[in-house]
């Protein structure tokens, strides 16, 4: 499935749909044959009123005339009726697929951030794009041109000849080379999109950080660089189309023009009406594939899109469910040589971990930086799979159960939670969506973060984008009151007074101690202060050719 064409991949996603886009090309072709037959129509009607015939022989022209125009309307205004609808469904169809895979977790660090943005939307919005403008006017031609040439052919079998020549040089080979030419420059600005929208939101998010360190010149400079190279590929594309417009427009007035000479030569037997119904009806039928060179022109670009898109699809879990095996009888978390590296060849982060950790016991996991704490928390939370060892959750192996089932067990605040753009209420609520005001209050309480919230409306206190509008504190708190709330049986805190100041930390580290008392915890943390209070403390150890244990230094119950 992987190796098919971005194309017929994203075509495919439409599938459900295929109904829906077969009537969408029944009505434009209806809409373009009424259009080609109007006018063919019209040329036969003024043609016959120049010999001034009885009224009556004009009247059946004159009413298809008038049917024909009715008829030319509603069908188009069907036509995008039912693509537009059927297309924008398969559309919603592909950002809910997305966004599940999202919600899996584990892709969204392999992506920067502003080049995430654009596969969510730029390059998923091309599914439409493709959809509406790609694969409607090809079919519709194909059925439209079939018939107009048979048309010809019937009044002139050279003048039938040669529109099928124009037909087929105007909707086939002038689409084709505008689709050759338009491979590198779709590629090119894809890339150029995503590198814009890139620079773009790490100048934004890091404006605060840049200006500190006086490198915001420079980030609005790479800005400037990227928008630049959109620009050019932009006017390059429009070149393209121009070109392939023109190529059309040439292949069209060539064509009419050769009708014409064909039917004036043969006009003793064809007649001025013939004459006038060939030539007009040559004319109307380049409407037919006016659209496609300018659709095969963008083909370069909607494949580079899919491409993106498919690439976040295709994207391999970083966790799995592995076959179920026998459960154990052993309450609380166990840790068995618990091994874990970052690729093939690449050296162990975690290699022999070994920790038990019975129901309600509180423990500190410290050790300086890349001994592989937070890869440890990754590990609980199923970010990722052990590459040795087992993790067992009152004796069932982690790794055979499903991984949401996992979350809610062993649940806490990972290293730089996030806080959405929205109240405190809704941040709370992700955790329990069916809870109360006052349990949400209650749980504010237990981190004592009720009293700060109040000023700016408790509950319906907005934290802005990232919890800007919170201190480091507060987004802290705010994040293990939601942890708090999921209430799992085992809370991972990785780093929570990571980034605050000295008083600020003790603070945050008694309210931690304070909300999770009887609770099962692991507290990862480098900071060493506060730490007497636990029940453990937990060092990690950089490993060596001897695989690494984890040492606790047993403390005094915490009381």
């Amino acid at each position: 499935m992987t190796g098919r064409d971005p194309l017929l991949r994203m075509i495919a996603l439409a599938r459900p749909r295929g109904a829906r886009f077969a009537l969408g090309v029944l009505a434009a072709a209806v809409a373009t044959a009424s259009a080609v037959a109007l006018l063919a129509t019209a040329a036969w009607l003024i043609a016959t009123a120049a010999a001034q015939p009885p009224i009556t022989a004009l009247s059946v022209a004159v009413v298809a005339t008038r049917a024909l125009g009715v008829t030319r309307g509603v069908a188009r205004y069907l036509e995008r009726l039912v693509t537009h609808d059927a297309a924008l469904r398969t559309l919603s169809d592909v950002r809910v697929r997305v966004f599940r895979r999202l919600a899996r977790t584990e892709p969204v660090r392999r992506f920067r951030s502003g080049d995430l943005v654009t596969r969510l939307v730029g390059d998923t919005d091309a599914t439409q794009d493709l959809l509406i403008r790609g694969l409607t006017p090809p079919a519709a031609a194909l059925v439209t041109g079939v018939g107009v040439v048979a048309l010809s052919t019937a009044v002139l079998l050279p003048g039938g000849v040669l529109l099928a020549a124009g037909l087929l040089l105007g909707g086939v080979a002038v689409p084709l080379l505008a689709a050759a030419a338009g491979r590198g420059p779709g590629r090119r600005a894809a890339a150029a999109r995503a590198k814009l929208s890139t620079a773009l939101v790490d100048a934004l998010h890091g404006a605060p950080d840049l200006h500190v360190h006086g490198a915001m010149d420079a980030a609005v400079a790479r800005v400037e660089a990227a928008d630049a190279a959109l620009t050019r590929v932009a006017r390059r594309d429009a070149t393209l189309l121009g070109l392939g417009s023109g190529a059309s427009a040439l292949v069209a007035g060539l064509t009419v023009w050769g009708t014409l000479v064909l039917g004036v030569a043969a006009v003793d037997g064809l007649g001025t009406v013939g004459l006038a119904v060939l030539v007009l009806t040559a004319l109307a039928a380049f409407e037919i594939v006016a659209p496609l060179p300018a659709v095969a022109a963008r083909l370069g670009g909607l494949r580079a899109a899919g491409t993106r898109l498919f690439d976040v699809l295709d994207t391999p879990p970083a966790v799995t469910r592995r076959p179920a095996a026998p459960v154990r009888d052993e309450p609380g978390l166990r840790i068995r040589g618990l091994r874990v590296r970052y690729g093939p060849g690449e050296p162990w982060v975690l290699d022999g971990l070994e920790l038990d950790l019975p129901p309600g016991r509180r423990i500190a996991v410290v050790g300086p930086s890349g001994v592989g704490k937070s890869t440890l928390a990754a590990v609980l939370f199923r970010f990722r799979d052990p590459d040795g060892g087992t993790v067992h959750l009152d004796g069932v192996d982690v790794t055979t159960q499903d991984p949401d089932e996992v979350r809610r067990a062993i649940g806490g605040v990972p290293a730089d939670p996030h806080v959405f753009d929205a109240t405190v209420r809704a941040n709370l609520l992700l955790a329990r969506p069916g809870a109360t005001d006052a349990e949400l209050t209650a749980v504010l309480d237990r981190v004592r973060l009720t009293a700060a919230l109040a000023p700016a409306g408790g509950l319906d206190a907005e934290t802005g984008p990232h919890g800007d509008r919170l201190s480091g504190g507060m987004r802290t708190r705010l994040a293990l009151a939601r942890a708090l709330l999921a209430d799992p049986r085992v809370l991972v805190l990785d780093e929570p007074t990571a980034h605050l100041d000295p008083e600020t930390r003790d603070a945050v580290l008694a309210d931690v101690l304070h909300a999770t008392r009887g609770r099962t915890l692991v507290l990862i943390t480098h900071d060493r202060a506060g730490l007497d209070r636990l029940d453990a403390v937990v060092e990690l150890r950089p490993p060596g050719p001897v695989p690494a244990a984890i040492r606790a230094a047993p403390r005094p119950a915490a009381r």
